[in-house]
């Protein structure tokens, strides 16, 4: 298999395909796929009080996280908009999170900002510890992920391919998109709101104590309606080419909202999540570059 790499965006040096996409995708949706996430970022928290000072800092609830089980989590700013998407598993003795590369030196300096007199130790060990997609149908979170130790990667790669397909991460995200789970930085801009995004009752826990931007979080759900929803598009397959992030959305003449992310997937043809204005009607036939596109509801109008 000759491997195609990813030329730029958060997933730059990582590997977009092996030149058998619908191949990886077929592999993929029957759980006998794996793929190398070892571009991205990983942190380590220790300390006896890592998993109440982390169920305090985030959207999620991790005070009673179970060694070996997976969570999304979210750190917003004071005013409810996403700054971080972070998943995270925890050993007994310390909690790994993995996310974005370039998002990582922002979480490094929030964090250890926030230590105060507690029993933490924050540390990037990226060069020490590679994520991994392993084998086995996808999950809430986008895994199941393996963590390894690097200098076990070989091996654990090895393993891995003697019954399943090494695949890239165009599988991955178009598995993700068909999904309808929100990344952010690509689904996302300065202004996003958990509630926008369909992250409630999942990076969100809508039943634990205070956390920073939770009061719009609660306002939002409680008294209202976010101003805009994530939706996915199906996109027109004629057309040749497809949009690109941050292409604008349009209904009737009218800019809505942007893309997101995008891609082809191998039975829903070319596929997009846009966040659009709330109120545009469900039926509505949207346009992208001028190509016509059916939305999908992820997020409730009502």
């Amino acid at each position: 298999m000759t491997a195609v790499f990813v030329e730029e965006g958060l997933d730059k040096g990582a590997i977009w395909h092996f030149g058998e996409v619908a191949k990886e995708q077929r592999a993929l949706a029957e759980g006998k796929a794996w793929a190398d996430l070892s571009h991205r970022a990983l942190i380590s928290i220790a300390g006896e009080d890592r998993l109440m000072w982390l169920h305090s800092l985030t959207t999620q609830h991790l005070e009673k996280l179970a060694p070996g089980e997976w969570k999304e989590a979210l750190i917003l700013d004071p005013q409810g908009h996403v700054e971080q998407q972070l998943f995270l598993v925890d050993d007994g003795a310390t909690t790994f999170i993995h996310l974005d590369t370039e998002k990582a030196p922002a979480l490094l300096d929030y964090l250890n900002k926030m230590k105060f007199m507690l029993r933490v130790d924050v540390k990037d060990v990226s060069n020490e510890y590679a994520i991994l997609r392993a084998p086995g149908k996808t999950d809430s979170v986008g895994g199941p992920f393996a963590l390894a130790p690097r200098s076990e990667l070989a091996a654990t790669t090895q393993a891995f391919n003697s019954a399943n397909l090494q695949v890239g991460m165009w599988a991955l995200e178009a598995e993700r998109i068909a999904s309808g789970r929100a990344r952010i930085g690509l689904d996302s801009d300065y202004k996003s709101i958990p509630n926008e995004l369909g992250l409630l009752n999942k990076a969100v826990h809508m039943n634990k104590g205070c956390y920073r931007g939770q009061e719009t979080v609660a306002k939002v759900f409680n008294l209202g309606h976010p101003p805009r929803r994530l939706v996915l598009l199906h996109l027109d397959g004629s057309a040749v080419d497809i949009p690109s992030h941050g292409d604008p959305v349009v209904y009737e003449g009218k800019e809505i909202g942007f893309v997101g992310s995008v891609a082809r997937h191998y039975e829903l043809g070319p596929i997009a999540l846009a966040v659009i204005k709330r109120m545009t009607p469900a039926d509505a036939v949207l346009e992208v570059k001028g190509i016509p596109a059916n939305q999908e509801i992820l997020v409730p109008l009502d």
